[in-house]
């Protein structure tokens, strides 16, 4: 953290030192304003601060006395908890300017080394001594008769029940410097925590108090409802507050039982403590006490059994009697301990968080201030609180995702320009059907015919003149149209940053042979970087003989290679021989270099990191890029995940195509697929089994692929050629296998979800998937899409024994739907983002509040 001051001098060093140490007395005496006579501590800053202005000069100095001033400044009119946070403040501004001296950090009494007031942690604030909050001792005037069942006592309560306090907090502030200090100080600071609480939080993540505020519960347990006794239910949780007349603590061996009465208006209860005999000094008679447990009957008497308890007269109620916070925990560390240091942060510290969001434009999105919703979110008032607060939290996650994006795409696309390349449509189009913007960009005036001429400025003389003849097929109307948006990026130094997205089957390696063709055209080159070895090998095989007609040479590199194959790709690369480059991280080696990089694809873009696409781009000469991904995702969803990226979408299949034939079975009725399996193979055609674990586990019950592939080789298929492929494979191995299965040698293959997104297999007809109720539905369509990419009718299996509601609803979906994006819409419905990317995966920050299934409040942020 920036230091508001320089590094005093040897002046400024002895009067930090004595200011420091009147204020640590101050922190032991319980800030009762008393270690300074006469005037106290307001007395004594002012001559300190008049002796400063003496011996200090410069600026930076002097600066920190001004901050130390107004942090105490007022100090006698503060209660107890403002004027233990304001030293502590001051004290935190005097360690930053000065490091404390062996001496100094000594206190001047003799106290144990395990006082909170004696042993901060090096280069941290020093932690605060709060004093105990003001007690009554509430006596009746003589001890009061006990009450029986359902009986008022004839005399009346001795006090009134005490008010709810509602959690508040100040009004935002501008912030100041010195605020800073309060939110990262460690959290030893916090009144309770010592070492060893402060390494178990640091198990969670919390190692400043800024940390703590910003872990928030992960769920609130409505304990607010308070219930009169005799109308609470039995046998159901509830909340009561009543008085305590006696308490009473019996021993029975190693066990204890600790008896209170309580009562009412309405009636008494006799309240039930099990192990907890320390209670017997806490539960004062003639105190309230707000308890959440259970009413039962135990034979012809009434109890209820207290699973959480406070006593409101000792401050505000944080473990009951409220909506109550479920925080995260790691062992030794207990809920109301970690309720108890959470609450005292939002109470000491939240008012000094920074809301970076102006007050106008907080209005006009009916957003509350940060702090405030910062402490509602641990301690909300009620429903409507809680919510506001959660709405202002997810907010600002989605507004900061959505602000990066939009810096990425602005620093890519403003940064240098990339290669104008222009290329007609009668190139790519057999019956060019080009907008009327796009033909401007083609140089053709409105109405004229585009001619069928090539630009011949490139390395290649290309052999033929248009790339829709050469195919067996016509381009479907989503892949006109995403080639048109790609041709309109190409043709401007803008660099295009793009991402093509399409269902399995729906061609996206056309599209992406098109842009290698209109930068080969203008005499330039392209690379197509693949996330797996035998992926790049299929692209390779698409590609190349989609290009071959036009004379344009590709090359594959991967660093499975032997060194002459690659050495070869390599000089073809750098001398301008290769017009397009297709391989896996080998591309973005420091050996390969480019003649005339211009267009960069990257497939299955999800499964590379940010610092990967940009080693590719720095390849070339600042190359348009263009993404792809088979995963469907819904046009909200696309715009956070890719808000750096324009987006087309394929979202129509090839004339042709079959729709796969999908059944979900439950309970015994695998035969059924087993047997369709075997005439399957029979007929020529292979099978994929899918299970959700490796291994078996004794945690999970589900089908383990090496334990099915045994059973399945051994006693069901024993006269086919099976083959198993998971993650904990070696990729060398794993690659190994899909080949013998690409290439016929394998009639089923048991694989894990490594097959999501996999190699094409024409000839596999049948997926099977066990357990399927384990797996998402954008998942299962993605295994869905390994089969039916041949002419004939495929098949497939969700199996699964006994599923959820949920569960059931998301098989039945698939069973019912083959539009992946209906049915990417349905998974952001039922199960969230999570199914479509990981966090780590896609580079976004963790979420902790909002949800990426909130696509209103994302276009909100948008």
């Amino acid at each position: 953290m920036q230091q508001p001051h320089a590094a005093p001098g040897p002046d400024a060093q002895a009067l930090i030192e004595r200011a420091r140490r009147i204020l640590r007395h101050e922190q032991r005496t319980g800030h009762e304003d008393a270690a300074v006579k006469p005037g106290g501590l307001e007395s004594f800053l002012t001559r300190w601060a008049e002796d400063w202005s003496e011996q200090v000069r410069g600026a930076p100095t002097e600066s920190l006395a001004q901050a130390v001033a107004r942090q105490l400044s007022g100090y006698r009119a503060l209660d107890p908890m403002q004027r233990t946070a304001r030293v502590r403040a001051a004290l935190a501004l005097l360690d930053g300017a000065a490091p404390r001296t062996p001496d100094a950090a000594r206190p001047a009494d003799t106290r144990p080394a395990s006082s909170p007031a004696s042993s901060p942690t090096p280069s941290a604030t020093p932690r605060p001594v709060t004093p105990p909050a003001p007690q009554r001792t509430l006596r009746p005037a003589r001890p009061a008769p006990p009450v029986r069942e359902g009986e008022w006592p004839l005399a009346a309560p001795p006090q009134k029940p005490p008010e709810m306090r509602r959690t508040s907090i100040a009004a935002t502030r501008p912030s100041r410097p010195e605020d800073a200090y309060l939110l990262e100080a460690p959290v030893t600071g916090i009144p309770g925590v010592g070492q060893t609480q402060a390494m178990r939080l640091g198990r969670l993540g919390i190692e400043t108090v800024r940390d703590l505020l910003f872990t928030f519960p992960r769920e609130h347990r409505d304990y607010s409802k308070l219930t009169k006794i005799n109308q609470a239910p039995f046998d159901e949780v509830c909340t009561v507050m009543g008085l305590i007349w006696e308490v009473e603590t019996k021993r029975n061996g190693p066990r204890t039982r600790t008896t209170a009465r309580i009562s009412d208006e309405t009636g008494a209860v006799r309240a039930i403590w099990f192990n907890q005999h320390y209670l017997q000094k806490q539960l004062t008679p003639g105190s309230y006490i707000v308890m959440t447990g259970m009413k039962q009957r135990f034979g012809n008497s009434v109890q209820f059994s207290v699973r959480s308890h406070e006593l409101p007269e000792q401050g505000d109620l944080i473990n009951t009697g409220r909506l109550t916070p479920v925080y995260p925990l790691t062992e030794g560390l207990n809920p109301k301990a970690m309720r108890k240091f959470a609450k005292w942060a939002v109470d000491h510290c939240a008012p000094f968080i920074t809301d970076y969001v102006p007050a106008a434009i907080r209005a006009r999105a009916g957003l509350e201030p940060l702090p405030e919703a910062v402490a509602q979110m641990h301690f909300p008032d009620g429903y409507d609180e809680l919510h506001a607060a959660q709405r202002r939290l997810a907010f600002d996650e989605l507004f900061l995702i959505q602000l990066g994006m939009l810096t990425r795409r602005a620093n890519w696309q403003d940064g240098p320009p990339a290669p104008a390349l222009p290329a007609p449509a009668a190139l790519i189009f057999d019956q060019p059907d080009l907008p009327a913007e796009l033909e401007l960009l083609d140089g053709a005036a409105e109405g004229e015919e585009i001619a069928p001429t090539l630009p011949q400025t490139g390395l290649w003389p290309l052999t033929a003149t248009c790339f829709e003849a050469t195919l067996p097929f016509r381009f479907t109307g989503a892949q006109r149209r995403a080639i048109h948006e790609i041709l309109a990026d190409l043709a401007t130094i803008k660099p295009m940053s793009r991402l093509l997205q399409g269902d399995v089957g729906s061609g996206k390696t056309v599209v992406a042979a098109a842009a290698l063709l209109a930068a080969a055209a203008n005499g330039y080159q392209g690379a197509l970087l693949a996330p797996t070895e035998i992926l790049a090998e299929q692209h390779y095989r698409g590609l190349a003989p989609l290009l071959e007609p036009f004379g344009l040479l590709s090359v594959l590199l991967t660093g499975g290679m032997r060194a002459k194959e690659r050495a070869a790709a390599r000089d073809a690369l750098a001398s301008g021989q290769a017009a397009v480059a297709i391989g896996t991280h080998a591309l973005i080696q420091d050996d390969v270099t480019y003649k005339r990089l211009g267009v960069a694809i990257v497939d299955e873009q999800h499964r590379f990191g940010v610092e990967q696409r940009d080693a590719l781009r720095h390849k070339g000469s600042h190359p348009h890029m263009l993404v792809m991904t088979a995963t469907p995702i819904p046009r909200t969803l696309a715009l956070t995940l890719y808000g750096d990226l324009d987006v087309s979408t394929l979202d129509e299949l090839p004339a042709g195509r079959q729709p796969i034939i999908t059944r979900w079975r439950s309970g015994g009725q695998r035969q059924e697929a087993y047997r369709l399996v075997e005439r399957e193979v029979e007929q020529g055609r292979q099978a994929y089994i899918i299970c959700p674990l490796v291994e078996e586990s004794e945690a999970l019950e589900a089908k383990s692929a090496v334990a099915e592939y045994e059973r399945l080789r051994t006693q069901v298929f024993p006269h086919l050629r099976l083959g198993l492929a998971h993650g904990q494979l070696r990729p060398a191995e794993k690659d190994r296998v899909m080949r013998q299965f690409r290439d016929g040698e394998i009639d089923v293959l048991v694989a894990t979800a490594v097959v999501e997104v996999g190699v094409d297999v024409p000839n596999a007809t049948i997926m099977l998937i066990e357990d399927a109720d384990r797996f998402g539905l954008s998942q299962l369509h993605q295994f869905r899409g390994r089969v039916g990419r041949g002419t004939e009718q495929s098949y497939c299996y969700l199996l699964s024994k006994e599923a959820s509601a949920t569960a059931s609803e998301r098989l039945h979906t698939l069973e019912t739907t083959s539009d992946g994006f209906a049915l990417a819409e349905a998974d952001l419905r039922m199960r969230g983002p999570g199914d479509f990317f990981g966090v780590r995966q896609s580079g976004l920050p963790e979420l902790k509040v909002a949800s990426m299934a909130d696509t209103r409040l994302m276009a909100e942020t948008r």
